[in-house]
């Protein structure tokens, strides 16, 4: 298919990003047909660079994040690299920057500047805490930002607290901007106007974290730990089999009667008064565990999920990373893609949004700085001591 048929061709985006949540919400823009530039530091670059070198010599973040970017250095300290900044933004319909609040002050590339010179321009400000308020130039990684937003407290077992085992508050932030991103160049068809936006790590989790904020405000209690099981359902966890286990969910009363009756055949458990409904069964929880428990522990894994799928109850298995990147649903429905790096080619799954008529861009990983000279070269520039001269 045609790259002109993705729905944001023709959109370019200059973004001054590091880590994760920016670097996320630019890749689906550029998945999604948008000209993604994005400026580094010639010392280094994105500091997710050096995050490991477990990907050929690259580290997993930064090629996970950054594919179908052009990189160049430019180093903003200098008054020679601010100007290419600016020119470079003059040519942009979005700037989007993660820099700490007063950062982009300080280098004349704060919205206010920026729209002033480009009333359609989108601007997108990412931070930590948001532009104002008490935490506003607080430090905010994604691990302190799932435990200040109360996501730690509700994750893990009774005993322990845990974060998530990826950067949720990072996806979230990183997901929300592109939403915004989107609707603003929508908004911008109709009136003409650019946008400012502020994006925040902290206000993007705490939406996250709607249900248990609910059951606190209006029940004033703190859910509960769990692990993998449900605070407010039941029977919802992992239960045992004569080889491993499954986790099973049954969210609605409808699935109960099918757990116990077509799966177990028990129907009598269906009605059973402290099984009946799912507050019932909440309330009753530790019986209701061990009534699974014992059903499940008769079966293999491979017998029971099927019995499972055949009879609608919600069911998965516990796999781990090397059952999931095996796993026969990416590989049937040919998820799979091969994209270039600077240290060679690697596997990559398909973005998620798929498109009935074009198939998303997955184009290579940059190198530090790869794109420089050819964009200097557009900006009729040539490479001023505050760039990184190498192609």
């Amino acid at each position: 298919m045609s790259s002109a048929q993705l729905p944001l061709a023709g959109i370019t985006v200059v973004a001054l990003e590091q880590a994760v949540a920016a670097p996320l919400a630019t890749r689906h823009l550029a998945e999604l047909g948008a000209r993604v530039i994005k400026i580094e530091r010639p010392d280094g670059g994105d500091f997710a660079r050096g995050y490991d070198d477990v990907v050929n010599g690259q580290a997993a973040h930064f090629v996970w994040l950054n594919r179908s970017k052009e990189s160049i250095c430019i180093d903003l300290g200098t008054e020679a690299g601010r100007v290419v900044a600016h020119r470079l933004i003059d040519t942009a319909d979005v700037f989007i920057h993660n820099l700490s609040p007063g950062a982009t002050e300080r280098l004349g590339l704060d919205d206010t500047s920026l729209r002033r010179r480009s009333p359609k321009l989108v601007v997108v400000n990412m931070s930590g805490y948001g532009s104002a308020g008490p935490m506003r130039d607080r430090k905010a990684y994604d691990m302190l930002m799932q435990a200040e937003t109360g996501m730690v407290s509700v994750t893990g077992t009774p005993e322990t607290p845990t974060k998530t085992g990826i950067p949720s508050s990072d996806i979230a932030t990183g997901m929300y901007a592109a939403l915004a991103v989107v609707s603003a160049l929508l908004r911008r068809t109709r009136t003409g106007e650019g946008a400012t936006i502020d994006i925040s790590m902290f206000d993007s989790s705490v939406e996250w974290m709607g249900y248990p904020m609910y059951v606190q405000l209006y029940a004033g209690r703190q859910i509960e730990r769990r692990g993998v099981g449900h605070a407010s359902i039941a029977p919802y966890g992992a239960y045992p089999t004569k080889d491993g286990s499954i986790l099973i969910g049954v969210q609605n009363d409808f699935g109960w009667r099918a757990l116990a009756g077509a799966v177990f055949g028990r129907p009598e458990e269906a009605t059973e008064m402290r099984f009946s409904s799912n507050i019932a069964r909440v309330a009753h929880r530790r019986e209701c565990d061990e009534f699974v428990a014992s059903q499940t522990a008769q079966w293999l894994t491979d017998d029971l999920d099927q019995a499972l799928s055949a009879a609608g109850v919600p069911a998965a298995r516990i796999n781990d990373m090397n059952a999931v990147v095996n796993h026969p649903q990416l590989t049937e429905r040919d998820r799979w893609r091969t994209v270039s790096t600077p240290n060679g080619p690697i596997k990559a799954v398909l973005p998620p949004m798929d498109f009935a008529d074009v198939e998303l861009r997955m184009d290579p990983v940059p190198g530090l700085g790869e794109h420089t000279e050819a964009i200097l070269r557009e900006l009729d520039l040539g490479a001023p001591s505050g760039t990184d001269d190498h192609a």
